[in-house]
């Protein structure tokens, strides 16, 4: 198999690293994240006119029909340069609505940048259990009526249209009866208290109150769902993954950097052997983390949903492990500096820690991974 990225897909990774160099520095970043908005439409605009808002989106929506390769790209140095735009959420969305087809409508604003999106999808009795929906929609004349409560729904408050997860029927943690909804987060009866995370992104909780939709809202099969939901978890967990890479290569190069140039007893931190074990481990931990993070963009392609399912919680176990301890070292190694709002290593710490958490933590991917048909024997083999 070849592992070379295309040329094009090379030159998508350049003009974001070009364009986050020049006016996504660090410093401009810090100003966005304490700004009232906490994004900035300016910075929305360039990923739109570079055509990453355009990348995953079908072509016949007007987009280039990218694949999770291509995404993985993209994420990665999104990942290396921190970037708290509503991407992430719009792309995951736009997943939803490909999967479920007929809304090309939605599908070209988001591909011109005119529509941000994002997925309502946890509870908060659900943890990582995203088919744990308590929320519910009922049939109501020509449309539905949604009630319930989302919690932690990543830029909830700066999307255009959310992504609702809703039971329609069957049992509160089963497959069946699960619905999909499309919807204005301007909608009546839906209440949106935004906030900024840990890692200087934005969420939303949500509380629907008899929010009325109409019959079209509905995204695919009434009560057939889970497929979708299950199969856009998969490809916004491969995305964390590319995202963390770019974040661990960035934390390990600002770490090696900063052994170099550190002095104590007369000579940089760096020569002292115990330190340098530490960046090997570390360089270890990056690169079994970059062959799990491609094989689960690679398989999200794949027509079983078994060997999608075991690849990509594979990998979102694996890069977790990585996570941690890269940023766990990393801000060990810079000292007390390591967790100053100044430096960036904490920045890269907060959002690898938030991206361990999101979309199933370890034990949820390892307990899915186990799960999966298959796994019994082979261990017992």
């Amino acid at each position: 198999m070849d592992f070379n990225f295309t040329s094009e897909q090379l030159q998508f990774a350049d003009a974001l690293k070009r364009w986050i160099g020049r006016d996504y520095g660090f410093e401009a970043r810090r100003a966005i994240i304490h700004s009232d908005q906490g994004t900035s439409n300016e910075a929305w605009a360039t990923l739109a006119e570079l055509g990453m808002t355009a990348l995953p989106v079908p072509e016949e929506s007007g987009g280039f029909n990218g694949n999770a390769v291509d995404m993985f790209v993209v994420m990665q140095e999104l990942g290396r340069g921190l970037v708290v735009e509503p991407y992430f959420a719009t792309v995951l969305g736009a997943e939803f609505l490909r999967l479920a087809g007929g809304r090309g409508d939605l599908l070209e604003q988001v591909a011109g940048g005119g529509l941000r999106l994002a997925c309502a999808l946890g509870e908060r009795q659900s943890r990582h259990d995203m088919f744990d929906i308590a929320t519910r929609a009922e049939a109501n004349g020509d449309g539905w009526i949604l009630n319930g409560e989302k919690k932690v729904v990543i830029h909830g408050a700066e999307a255009g249209m959310l992504i609702v997860s809703a039971r329609t029927g069957g049992e509160q943690r089963g497959q069946d009866g699960v619905s999909l909804f499309v919807l204005p987060v301007d909608s009546a009866g839906l209440t949106v208290i935004g906030y900024r995370t840990l890692d200087g992104q934005r969420a939303a909780d949500l509380r629907f109150e008899n929010v009325q939709v109409p019959r079209a809202a509905l995204l695919g099969e009434e009560g057939k769902g889970a497929s979708i939901l299950d199969a856009a978890l998969d490809y916004g967990a491969g995305l964390l993954c590319a995202e963390a890479l770019g974040a661990m290569e960035a934390i390990f190069e600002a770490t090696l950097e900063y052994l170099k140039t550190r002095q104590q007893f007369g000579a940089p931190i760096g020569k002292f052997q115990a330190l340098q074990h530490r960046m090997a481990d570390m360089y270890i931990h990056l690169e079994q983390a970059r062959s799990m993070a491609l094989l689960a963009a690679v398989k999200l392609a794949s027509n079983d949903a078994n060997e999608r399912r075991r690849a990509v919680s594979a990998a979102k176990y694996r890069i977790n492990q990585a996570a941690r301890y890269v940023g766990q070292q990393a801000v060990q190694l810079h000292g007390g500096m390591g967790v100053t709002d100044e430096l960036p290593a904490a920045h890269y710490f907060k959002r690898l820690a938030t991206i361990e958490l999101t979309l199933g933590d370890s034990d949820h991917h390892l307990a899915r991974f186990m799960a999966q048909p298959g796994f019994s024997e082979r261990a017992a083999a």
